[in-house]
């Protein structure tokens, strides 16, 4: 009879192999390996010891076994952290102010001018200011037969007769001008609105202009 060393993990599940009360760790062992091969499926040596088979029965067991992870071995796992999400903006571009064009455009402003053309291109002229990039926008008002505003003195010209196309200054743009002043008032007051000025600024621009 021969001793080997076992470790307690592995001598546990010998004993828990028992058939029958009395029975032996060889004959456990010899169950196992020889008779029921099947059923081991690792082998661990070393620790505790206590008596077995001879190493002659025990090794072909061994080369026939293949090793398993410990599957209560934890695997640790590294998350990566998700990158915070950038903050949206969700701001506009500011519009030009209604107070910055009423400061512009005020009765001490329109009083340097004599005549009434005059003081509806100076009005114009401040608008077109206000928003260098909208102002095309104006293009889109027109009369029953011809056009109101343009980018050229040609364009109006051929839009109709006795237009009197006159240039707001340092705007690039033309505006007929052989209209009344109701006409003047309600197409200033049609500009304003296309770009986007509330009643009050259209009412005060339009008192202002018509005093």
């Amino acid at each position: 009879m021969k001793t080997i060393e076992i470790d307690d993990e592995l001598y546990a599940f010998i004993a828990s192999q028992t058939k029958h009360i009395g029975e032996s760790a060889c004959e456990i062992l010899r169950r196992l390996l020889i008779d029921e091969p099947g059923i081991v499926t690792t082998v661990v040596t070393s620790g505790a010891s206590i008596p077995a088979a001879s190493a002659a029965s025990a090794a072909p067991a061994q080369a026939e076994t293949t090793p398993q992870p410990d599957a209560a071995t934890p695997v640790k796992t590294t998350a990566k952290a998700k990158p915070a999400p950038a903050p949206v903006s969700t701001a506009s571009a500011p519009a030009a102010s209604g107070d910055d064009l009423l400061q512009r455009v005020n009765k001490d402003a329109l009083s340097q001018f004599d005549k009434r053309v005059d003081q509806f291109l100076f009005i114009l002229q401040q608008i077109y200011l206000q928003h260098p990039g909208d102002f095309a926008k104006v293009e889109s008002i027109v009369g029953k037969n011809r056009k109101y505003f343009a980018s050229s003195k040609e364009e109006l010209l051929m839009s109709g007769s006795s237009t009197n196309p006159k240039a707001i200054p340092d705007s690039g743009f033309w505006v007929v001008t052989n209209n009344n002043t109701a006409k003047k008032l309600a197409m200033l007051s049609q500009v304003l609105q296309i770009l986007g000025y509330d009643d009050k600024v259209v009412e005060t621009v339009s008192e202002t202009f018509d005093s």
